[in-house]
């Protein structure tokens, strides 16, 4: 006799992924009574690199109703960034700035910050199953199918209406659906831990991130993000192949590095790592398309650019809470052109941030930011960007953003930016 066939499981919305993109969209979605489930591969709480969030994601946070739930968690404020090279040092305030919406926001550990916006998802009414992995997909415009692997290594079936991969760096469906297309933007190799930070400088600003450029290698740069319990996240960005020669593990190039960084290496002098360092490389990427039949990609899970600006909660809670409506709107019969109301909008936004961060790496946005006597609208409107609204039209740097950056690095003199140092002997 034949074994009976698995039972499939059916829900409305299921939802790959639990960060901040897979949370803001099953709170939306929930909120408006559909069916939706969560399907998230390891367990919360989990360590996450993205910890300083750009002033956008209080946007997104407050209008899918998680803001409430975040504010809870008493995280350190942000209101703008810092900029550190060779001995220069400047900052950027995201209170100044050209377009409207807030001006501040948080600087997060993310294992409780995700936990604290999942859990405000299932307060919201969508579930969520921890430990399990997505093995396969078949793409269908009214009822995807996911195969589910729990934690005990049982298979089963989940029939959805619509699937939204909020995976991040897993990037489930554009592997099972063969969506992944190489990156424009050069490989790199990030190298971070967690630190009690003991800095005690008056000078230093708990509120910013700060950001420092290596003195002489051109392409390597760091971030430095203060916790409001005394702890901070530190990293270096560089090549794979300037890192491997700085030490013989990962700690070491690290540390290496952070001492080559005359700030940062006085701020840091009592500073002791909490964590073992972590690793992450050739993050860059992207994919064809961004939706097909019965689903759509989400932050990290479509295209991730580059941690230098902080975009990437800010791309995953803007993408979510642009499809929750249409998948809505869908299940509810509506006609939705995905390409026009979703992956075209959202991909202009991306594309913003993807010139400024090429304008970083071939040393245009730091003459910028670095120059003298720039004019406070010019000032404003990178404010506006770096702080998120990448998708604000009415600001010329992102209608024009190369164009613009062009024209601002180009009139700026050499006299206006920090003279380079002699190399270390």
């Amino acid at each position: 006799m034949d074994k009976p066939a698995a039972q499939i499981e059916n829900t409305d919305v299921a939802i790959i992924g639990a960060g901040p993109a897979g949370a803001a969209a099953a709170a939306w979605l929930a909120r408006k009574g559909l069916r939706v489930h969560v399907i998230e591969r390891t367990q919360f709480p989990r360590f996450s690199i993205g910890e300083s969030l750009l002033p956008q994601c209080m946007v997104h946070l407050e209008n899918c109703g998680l803001l409430e739930a975040a504010t809870a968690g008493g995280f350190q404020v942000k209101n703008g960034a810092a900029f550190t090279w060779r001995g220069s040092d400047t900052a950027i305030d995201f209170r100044d700035k050209f377009s409207p919406g807030p001006g501040t926001t948080w600087q997060v550990e993310r294992a409780d910050f995700d936990q604290r916006l999942i859990d405000g998802a299932v307060a919201a009414g969508a579930s969520v199953e921890f430990d399990t992995r997505v093995d396969g997909f078949h793409a269908d415009p009214v009822a995807p199918r996911l195969t589910l692997i729990d934690a005990q290594g049982q298979s089963r079936q989940l029939q959805a209406r619509f699937v939204l991969d909020a995976s991040g760096y897993g990037r489930v469906l554009s592997r099972l659906a063969g969506l992944s297309k190489a990156s424009t933007l050069e490989s790199r190799c990030a190298l971070f831990t967690h630190i009690e930070d003991r800095i005690d400088c008056p000078d230093y600003d708990r509120e910013k991130i700060l950001i420092g450029l290596h003195p002489q290698h051109a392409g390597v740069w760091y971030w430095l993000i203060p916790f409001s319990n005394g702890r901070a996240s530190v990293g270096v960005v560089a090549s794979q192949d300037a890192l491997q020669a700085a030490g013989a593990d990962d700690e070491s190039r690290l540390w290496h590095f952070i001492g080559q960084e005359p700030r940062l290496a006085s701020l840091l002098a009592r500073a002791t790592p909490v964590r073992d360092t972590g690793r992450l490389e050739g993050y860059s990427a992207d994919v064809v398309s961004l939706h097909g039949p019965g689903f759509a990609l989400l932050g990290n899970a479509g295209e991730f650019l580059d941690p230098v600006f902080s975009s990437g909660v800010t791309i995953a809670l803007d993408s979510a809470l642009r499809a929750a409506p249409l998948v809505e709107r869908q299940l509810h019969g509506d006609s939705v052109d995905w390409q026009a109301e979703f992956e075209q909008p959202l991909r202009r936004g991306v594309a913003t941030f993807r010139e400024f961060v090429e304008a970083w790496y071939d040393g245009r946005l730091p003459r910028i930011i670095f120059s003298a006597n720039q004019p406070p609208r010019i000032r404003q409107l990178i404010s506006s960007v770096l702080a998120g609204y990448a998708w604000d039209l009415a600001n010329p740097l992102v209608a024009a953003s190369k164009r613009r950056l062009d024209a601002l690095a180009a009139s700026v003199t050499e006299s206006s930016v920090p003279a380079a140092q002699q190399p270390d002997t």
